[in-house]
């Protein structure tokens, strides 16, 4: 038998050797069978040999969108079920158990004041109350309307619109502009504290209403002016039927025309005033860039005014002399100068109120009995405070330095003198400082010092400076803070009579307001004199003049609640003014609130210090 060898050769097989490969063979599958015989088999042998394994079938759900095992399924459902029960249940335990809940903090005592002593301002509007708001005190009306108007060729249209000074019906320019440059200024530093109390929008309100009259009393278009309005009403002399302060009668009652007072010539320290009402109040609402500019501008006339005419505005001959008498101008000038800088950036106004020449006519290297008695007559306190800000802040260097450091120091020894440690004032045994050496009405300058002396210590909060020397003694910040509070706190009713000398705030105050509105019955008109029955009378005022800081007490801390004693019964807008500005600086938690450092400089530019002029030659 022969074959193909795959070599290329034949491949020849034999027969024999055949048969004996088929034995071979054979007996090789019955040693394979026996050794498969004395193992166990593998599942893959074990299925050759029983054929398929039959599988059970999976049970499913179906979810409509998808396919989902049903063990899956019914194992999330409990899951879900389970989890939706224990959250019922703690929810349950959490309604049912009390809980304690903490309510935010009630405001405090400065804040309560604060929100009566804004309300006095709107007691004293004139003119066209804005109708629905909400500020708007129930027993007033429109008032005063013709104020002004008629008068030809004069530097106004109409004088519709500002404040009533005081418990009368006059409208007093001079002590009007330093109030509302107190609001301004109180706005600025503490402009967080009146809205955290809900009343920034209010006293912003009420600041405007000053300064759109301040607007109308001069030519506020002008770049020059030589003329101002000083004064709408009559306090002295003339005719008794047109005398404010001979008629007791509503000012919603007034049917008379209503004198005009004008300065032509010696207006610095009103005009100059006026000029720091405007010029602060522009940083106040400097969002609104265009009434800011027309506030800036007009503060820029005004000054320019102040500079040129030389003078106080109060001769002995006007009727102003008589009651709002200014004894220097040129610390209106320094304290106009310095808001009209802070306005505008303008160095010029820096450069004119940091001359030595300056400083010592206003009286800032003095030593009389009232200096550091800040008030609507006295600026210098208040102006030396601000420009002191600006050194502790902005640091100017040469050549504003040397003043700035002389106002610095004699704003350090000012709060010095207000401390009780010192007998530079006198107290009463109650703990009211008699800053006007025991005069009648000493409530508004103990309230100037208060704001005063709590804005110094958060000044030097901000410049990480914890207190001033008072000579060889040191002094913290939190000590002189005391003080201011000790002051307010008087005037809130912890004094020896118990009572409050703010209208409406706390359970006993004055009752028998020297105050026209307030002692007559809104339905009752009455003329000239028809009113003295009312000013006579003994029985409370029938309205309550909210917010109204009274004259105060006299040196023994004692109080005659008598509305024909104005000494002891009568608010002014510069009292209230002072006090509001003490109130905001006052409230809030220390550790939290402070003042706004960058506002005040959000004109100025950055200043970059002059290189001082070299020593003179030495000598031999």
């Amino acid at each position: 038998m022969y074959g193909r060898d795959p070599w290329g050769g034949p491949l020849e097989i034999n027969a024999a050797d055949s048969v004996i490969d088929e034995d071979r063979r054979s007996r090789n599958l019955q040693d394979l069978d026996r050794a498969a015989l004395s193992r166990p088999l593998d599942e893959t042998q074990q299925s050759w040999l029983l054929g398929p394994k039959v599988l059970k079938k999976k049970k499913y759900v179906d979810l409509g969108c998808i396919l989902v095992s049903r063990k899956i399924f019914l194992w999330t459902l409990g899951i879900i079920v389970v989890t939706a029960f224990i959250s019922g249940f703690i929810t349950l335990i959490a309604k049912t158990v009390p809980r304690h809940t903490h309510k935010p903090p009630s405001p405090d005592n400065y804040t309560l004041a604060l929100n009566e002593a804004l309300m006095f301002f709107n007691a004293q509007q004139s003119g066209k109350l804005p109708k629905g708001n909400i500020y708007n005190v129930s027993w007033k009306g429109d008032s005063c309307l013709q104020d002004g108007k008629g008068d030809q060729g004069q530097c106004y249209k109409d004088l519709v619109g500002g404040y009533y000074d005081a418990g009368d019906t006059i409208k007093f320019n001079f002590p009007m502009s330093y109030a509302m440059t107190m609001l301004s200024w109180s706005v600025i530093e503490y402009s967080a504290k009146y809205e955290a109390a809900g009343e920034l929008n209010h006293v912003k309100e009420l600041i405007k209403w000053g300064t759109d009259y301040f607007l109308k009393t001069f030519n506020s278009s002008a770049d020059t002016i030589n003329v101002m309005v000083e004064q709408v009403g009559l306090g002295s002399g003339g005719n008794n039927k047109h005398n404010d302060h001979y008629c007791w009668m509503r000012p919603e009652d007034i049917d008379y025309k209503r004198t005009v007072s004008q300065c032509y010539s010696g207006c610095s320290d009103l005009a100059a005033e006026m000029a720091a009402a405007l010029a602060s109040a522009s940083i106040v609402f400097k969002d609104n860039r265009l009434y800011s500019k027309k506030l800036v501008h007009g503060a820029k006339t005004l000054y320019k005014f102040a500079t040129f005419s030389n003078g106080r505005y109060s001769t002995p001959d006007k009727d102003s002399s008589k009651f709002y008498n200014s004894t220097l101008f040129w610390d209106e000038r320094i304290w106009g100068g310095a808001w009209l800088y802070y306005a505008t950036g303008n160095i010029t106004y820096l450069s004119d109120v940091t001359t030595r020449a300056i400083a010592e006519s206003a009286g800032a290297f003095g030593n009389s009995s009232y200096y550091g008695v800040f008030s609507w007559d006295n600026k210098l306190p208040g102006a030396q405070l601000l420009l002191t800000r600006m050194r502790l802040f902005l640091s100017p260097g040469y050549p504003y330095e040397e003043i700035l450091s002389a106002f610095h120091n004699q704003t350090g020894r000012v709060m010095c003198s207000y401390l009780p440690d010192f007998n530079k004032f006198k107290r009463t045994k109650g703990g009211l400082i008699q800053l006007n050496h025991g005069d009648p009405q000493p409530l508004q300058y103990a309230a100037n010092a208060a704001f005063l002396a709590a804005l110094y210590s958060d000044y030097l909060e901000a410049a990480d400076t914890p207190g001033w020397y008072c000579g060889p003694y040191f002094y913290t910040n939190e000590y002189l803070r005391n003080f201011s509070r000790s002051q307010i706190d008087y005037i809130l009713g912890k004094n020896p009579r118990k009572m409050s000398y703010v209208v409406g705030f706390g359970q006993r105050y004055p009752k028998q307001v020297h105050h026209r509105g307030a002692s007559i019955p809104r339905n009752m008109k009455e003329s000239c004199t028809g009113g003295y029955k009312w000013k006579n009378s003994k029985k409370d005022n029938p309205n309550i003049i909210k917010g109204a800081m009274v004259a105060g007490p006299d040196k023994q801390d004692g109080f005659h609640d008598v509305r024909t004693n104005y000494n002891y019964t009568e608010p002014t807008l510069a009292g209230n003014a002072g006090l509001v500005a003490a109130l905001v600086a006052l409230s809030g938690k220390e550790a939290v609130w402070g003042i706004d450092k960058n506002t005040m400089f959000s004109a100025v530019p950055p200043l970059f210090p002059a290189t001082p002029p070299p020593p003179a030659p030495w000598t031999p």
